[in-house]
């Protein structure tokens, strides 16, 4: 009786955020120039429902308290009006589009460690994140966009500066009126103080599931349960749907060990482990009432250039595992 009501309230929740069927969703590179609805078509074919669009801003240093966003010198797609088109585009084509502003720090130091030196340095680039949310939080709002995710892998200001997002939520809010999630990592989820002011728990889903060269499906389950036993406690706490806002594997041997490595390496590519990886994700999260779906990592705009199976990074383009996605994203 009890596993019946856990199921009923999971259904609910889902059905409360305006998201039946599951999100299977890419997340969209933001290209150099502008694109047209043939660059759509390849993620149709994919069977993907959702994509992530990702606008950036950028900033010098860890320290530094200024992000530059929505300037000439950015890519097309990494812009507000290159992201507005990219998400008519995917609308015309019955995509749903999660909105998902990012920050890159130069040199690509890792953006869970931005930390100010100072309190006056902290409302700086709380000024400046704040100008930089609201633009996309306006621009979502215009183009009726279901998700915005407020940030991407934050936890130092998340942790440090609650009373600042607890604040921004509510100005978001004022803006926008979709559904809310924010992307933690894999490793500090369960801290962000902020969930209950959300629609959706959302993490990076780089989870460290085996140190095998070439692992197997079941390897690679098994892996998963400590991990996801961690999940379901904070959702059951939380009451709200769990989100992968972004998952995936790269084509490479052990590939299971550090998922979150983008490090550049030459060889190694093992294209089965990328399929095990989707596999052995896929069927532990795909058909739990409370988890919402994911975005996989990453998805290019010119298709028939990228990828292939001399390629050991992220994207499953012109490899196996674009099969794979394509039947398990058709299926669900």
């Amino acid at each position: 009786m009890k596993k019946f009501f856990v199921l009923l309230f999971c259904t609910f929740l889902l059905s409360c955020s305006g998201q039946q069927s599951k999100i299977n969703g890419v997340s969209f590179v933001g290209s150099p120039k502008e694109i047209s609805a043939a660059e759509i078509t390849p993620v149709v074919k994919v069977n993907a429902n959702w994509a992530a669009v990702m606008p950036f801003g950028f900033v010098k240093n860890l320290s530094s308290p200024n992000i530059s966003f929505n300037i000439p010198q950015q890519w097309w797609g990494e812009r507000r009006d290159g992201a507005k088109k990219t998400i008519e585009l995917l609308n015309q084509k019955k995509i749903q589009v999660m909105l998902k502003p990012q920050i890159w720090v130069w040199r690509g130091e890792f953006t869970g460690n931005i930390r100010m030196s100072s309190k006056e340095d902290w409302k700086l680039f709380e000024k400046s994140y704040e100008e930089f949310i609201l633009l996309y939080a306006r621009l979502a709002e215009e183009m009726k966009v279901p998700i915005l995710c407020i940030g991407t892998e934050l936890h130092t200001f998340v942790q440090k500066r609650p009373g600042f997002w607890a604040e921004l939520i509510k100005k978001i809010k004022s803006e926008y009126s979709g559904d809310l999630t924010y992307a933690e990592n894999w490793d500090q989820y369960s801290k962000v103080p902020f969930w209950n002011q959300l629609d959706y728990i959302g993490i990076d889903a780089y989870f460290p599931v085996s140190t095998s060269k070439s692992p197997t499906v079941d390897e690679l389950k098994l892996g998963w349960q400590k991990h996801k036993t961690k999940i379901m406690a904070l959702q059951s706490k939380i009451e709200k749907p769990i989100l992968f806002t972004e998952y995936g594997y790269r084509s490479v041997y052990y590939t299971g060990k550090e998922p979150w490595d983008s490090n550049n390496i030459n060889g190694n590519i093992d294209l089965q482990a990328q399929i095990n990886g989707i596999n052995a994700l896929y069927q532990e999260f795909w058909n739990e009432p409370w988890f919402a779906g994911g975005f996989l990592w990453k998805w290019f705009h010119n298709h028939d250039e990228v990828g292939g199976e001399n390629n050991n990074r992220f994207t499953i383009q012109n490899k196996p595992a674009e099969k794979l996605i394509q039947s398990l994203y058709k299926n669900d």
